[in-house]
């Protein structure tokens, strides 16, 4: 196993590189943190576990993607992490969708949704 990080800056940038790592390999996402840091930008890093080969992959094509629309802060992978590592990440994990998320129209978005 491996954990690849890839911190970007901006929403926009984040997800058209998690897009892209996700697309080209067998990796999913167990996280992602957002902060406000230097001239109140927004740096968000996605966090991603795999195989390693897929993890390096995956870090590669995000961090290309994400350099195409975007700018890049900075992308690693870490082969094998250490157990300690696990205390930091589960900090961080998240589940961002349900089992099964239905289909949404436009239409059926609410105000204070958009």
């Amino acid at each position: 196993m491996a954990l690849g990080l890839i911190e970007v800056i901006g929403l926009s940038t984040a997800m058209v590189a998690l897009d892209a790592a996700t697309k080209s390999a067998d990796v999913t996402l167990i996280g992602c943190d957002r902060v406000i840091g230097v001239n109140k930008m927004v740096s968000v890093t996605l966090n991603l576990t795999g195989d390693v080969a897929a993890v390096q992959s995956a870090v590669q094509a995000g961090e290309a993607a994400g350099n195409r629309v975007g700018r890049v802060v900075s992308s690693h992978v870490i082969a094998n992490p250490h157990g300690e590592l696990d205390r930091i990440i589960g900090k961080y994990e998240k589940s961002f969708l349900p089992e099964q998320v239905p289909p949404l129209s436009a239409l059926e978005l609410r105000s204070d949704e958009i």
